[in-house]
């Protein structure tokens, strides 16, 4: 019958499931200890495993599925077996009626001869015992009838019982079939996600010099006490897009003996059309405000340096660079870390009854224009008497030096610091994606 094919099928799923599971499961399970160290499955074999976890996993489901609708067709009122057995059950209630009415008839036959009275003739006599005799083999038929039919009855009941005992016991095979295989499939998936993440992490990021950051706006003289408005333009000239851009940015100053740091003196901010709010740049000198960066595109951030009034004359500069990261794992930066030195000036004190003293906090308007190596700056000191130029200068992967305008032992002393703060991940060509997403 079609039920028994259905529940077959099911069941042999189910049944042959564990199998296919113990085939996969292997790949990526943990061995039990042996004489040789099993070699470390390969990428494939886990794509591969983790797959046929999967296609065990479904047809487990599917089996499931029609068992389930196995054990609903068995309980229903229509269901094949359930019909014959409503069927042979009222043909045995029939029986039943009819031998209950064929017994009535032989008590009526019998009281009806009993009741004779002796003043009856022979004729009457012999057909009240012929009415007594033909109701007692009616009688006998019938009971006959409803045995047969009791009979019938039965094993129509248990057959139908039988069936949905049956896709009952299937759907729990089943059941139990598609719980290993989830597990199995559970397995296999975290031992392929592991192995990803982990291949990944050991995925080397490649210098991409396309990836340019540009600062301008930096003066060449910055008074204490006031804010400097900056200009940071990144680049994407590397004719692919990046799905992640990271932006690095880093302020650092001495006073003029250059072994004294006034870093804390120095308060760098961001902000951007999307996010107009001025953002703090914290500890880890992280600018995460752009995203996506197609191929030939750019993004712009404003940022503004505060210098505390109680900062001391001596030198500064400003460090940026930025990096990517992709949604493949793919992941680069430009190794160079553009420079941008400027003065800082000491606050003038205040004369009583002067006027054009720039107040605390704002930016001047007045100062010379400087040009760099990555781009040009116009000064936005308060000092009028400032010289010199603002200049870029990039930390290669090597640690050399490009040549400035300044004395090269303050250069060297700034570029120390920015390469300690912004981390040695950010000076070399090849790095890890895990320490660059931390940098």
């Amino acid at each position: 019958m079609k039920i028994r094919r259905i529940l077959a099928t099911a069941v042999a799923v189910a049944v042959t499931t564990p199998a296919v599971l113990l085939s996969v499961t292997p790949a990526f399970a943990d061995s039990a200890p042996t004489a040789q160290t099993q070699a470390k499955p390969t990428l494939e074999e886990l794509e591969k495993a983790a797959a046929e976890a999967q296609e065990a996993y479904d047809k487990a489901l599917a089996a499931k599925t029609a068992a389930y609708q196995v054990v609903e067709d068995a309980m229903s009122d229509t269901a094949p077996l359930t019909v014959a057995a409503n069927a042979a059950k009222k043909a045995a209630d029939e029986a039943g009626a009819a031998k209950t009415a064929a017994d009535q008839a032989v008590t009526d036959a019998k009281a009806a001869l009993d009741a004779l009275p002796e003043t009856a003739t022979e004729e009457e006599r012999t057909a009240a015992e012929t009415a007594v005799t033909g109701a007692e083999a009616t009688a006998a038929t019938a009971a006959a009838d409803k045995t047969a039919a009791d009979t019938k009855a039965k094993e129509a009941g248990d057959a139908a019982d039988d069936a949905r005992i049956a896709a009952l016991r299937a759907y729990s095979v089943t059941q139990k079939a598609v719980t290993d295989a989830r597990d199995a499939k559970t397995a296999a998936d975290d031992a392929l996600a592991k192995a990803r993440e982990e291949e990944t992490e050991n995925q080397d990021c490649v210098a991409e010099p396309g990836l340019s950051t540009v600062l301008t706006g930096v003066p060449d003289s910055i008074t204490a006490g006031t804010t400097t408005s900056l200009k940071l333009r990144v680049s994407n000239r590397s004719g692919k897009a990046m799905d992640n851009v990271l932006t690095h940015a880093f302020t650092h100053a001495t006073d003029t003996s250059g072994l004294k740091e006034t870093d804390k003196l120095l308060h760098l901010q961001w902000s951007t059309a999307s996010s107009p709010k001025w953002h703090s740049i914290g500890a880890d000198h992280l600018i995460d405000a752009i995203g996506p960066l197609k191929a030939g595109a750019h993004a712009d951030i404003k940022l503004r340096l505060t210098i505390d009034a109680s900062a001391p004359a001596g030198n500064g500069a400003a460090f940026v660079s930025a990096d990517y990261t992709n949604e493949n794992g793919s992941c680069g930066g430009n190794p160079d870390i553009a420079m941008y030195d400027f003065g800082v000036a000491k606050a003038a004190k205040p004369k009583p009854g002067k006027t054009g003293d720039t107040e605390p906090g704002k930016t001047g308007t007045t100062g010379t224009t400087g040009t760099g190596t990555t781009g040009t700056g116009t000064s936005g000191g308060s000092n009028p008497s400032a010289q010199g130029t603002a200049s870029s200068n990039p930390v290669t992967t090597g640690g050399t030096l490009a040549s400035t305008g300044s004395s090269g032992t303050s250069q060297l002393g700034l570029l120390g610091a920015a390469a300690v703060a912004l981390g040695a991940a950010a000076m070399f060509v090849v790095r890890r994606r895990r320490t660059s997403s931390q940098v």
